[in-house]
């Protein structure tokens, strides 16, 4: 997997990961890490982009969910209460994470897994930083 890293400017700054390749059980750690390092940097909104993601497996979704996570965890507007209650509701959606274009197959994985309840997924990159 590789990911390039940049900064893109939207009403904050947001830094665009761009991941290629497999997110997997021999991978997931990178993308974990590259995170941590990039919120320990100041990265408060992140947009994957994973375009060219091939393949995303259990790991992958729990990399995910372990990146949301860590962005959310200054937030009190995203306590956990708060959070189940708006997912309940269909009204929730992550400020912090956001993911862009993923394939057919990643996009599947996703939705099967959940996690389009409550990370936006969206096909431009302009309309994802756009809505940061």
């Amino acid at each position: 997997m590789e990911i390039t890293v940049s900064e893109k400017a939207g009403s904050v700054p947001v830094t665009l990961f761009r991941v290629e390749g497999e997110i997997a059980a021999n991978t997931y750690q990178q993308l974990e890490q590259r995170a941590r390092e990039a919120y320990e940097a100041g990265t408060r909104y992140l947009l994957l982009d994973l375009g060219e993601v091939t393949f995303v497996s259990s790991a992958g979704i729990r990399a995910i969910s372990s990146i949301y996570n860590l962005l959310r965890g200054e937030s009190p507007a995203e306590s956990d209460a708060t959070v189940r209650e708006g997912i309940r509701a269909g009204t929730y959606k992550s400020a912090h994470l956001k993911l862009l274009k993923p394939g057919k197959q990643a996009l599947s994985t996703l939705e099967m897994a959940g996690l389009d309840m409550y990370l936006e997924i969206f096909t431009s990159e302009k309309k994802a930083i756009d809505s940061f």
